[in-house]
């Protein structure tokens, strides 16, 4: 079995830059350079939960222009073998149907792909936007002594 791995330093840079370029295509509405960085078996999930093939996004984007600006946060990135898996927060501002705007922000998970040229394509994207949070931070959240909540309100080690 494949194990997961930390990324080197030379490979997260370069899937750094793959996400810089993909943001940037978005924003320049460049179908031409988003189609380069797209895998032929993209599922791209919007946060509303519509979900794209890769012909239907670039035509999402050509006809509707709806990316004014995307800003990533800091992103996990772990590896298994070829496949490299990003997980990060992303907030997108928008263009509505009716040329008002609006801001999205959430969580993206992203699954990446080295191709037989060593270059890294898109298979998978999936945007959760951020929501109420009815439970709260847990304590392992907080700093708290990593122990296990035995449901007693008492933490035991793990």
């Amino acid at each position: 079995m494949t194990e997961v791995d930390e990324p080197s330093a030379a490979v997260r840079a370069e899937l750094i830059d793959v996400e810089r370029r993909r943001c940037d295509a978005l924003v320049a509405v460049d179908v031409d350079a988003l189609a380069g960085l797209l895998d032929d078996e993209l599922v791209h999930i919007h946060a509303p939960g519509v979900t794209h093939s890769k012909a239907q996004l670039l035509e999402h984007l050509a006809t509707r222009r709806p990316y004014l600006n995307t800003v990533r946060g800091e992103l996990a990135i772990r590896m298994v073998g070829d496949v490299a898996i990003m997980t990060g927060p992303l907030t997108n501002r928008l263009r509505n149907p009716d040329g008002s705007e609006r801001t999205l922000s959430g969580v993206a998970t992203q699954v990446l792909r080295r191709d037989a040229h060593g270059a890294w394509r898109f298979v998978s994207f999936q945007m959760t936007p951020t929501g109420e949070q009815v439970w709260g931070s847990l304590p392992s959240e907080n700093g708290a002594h990593g122990g296990v909540d035995n449901g007693a309100g008492h933490g035991t080690e793990a």
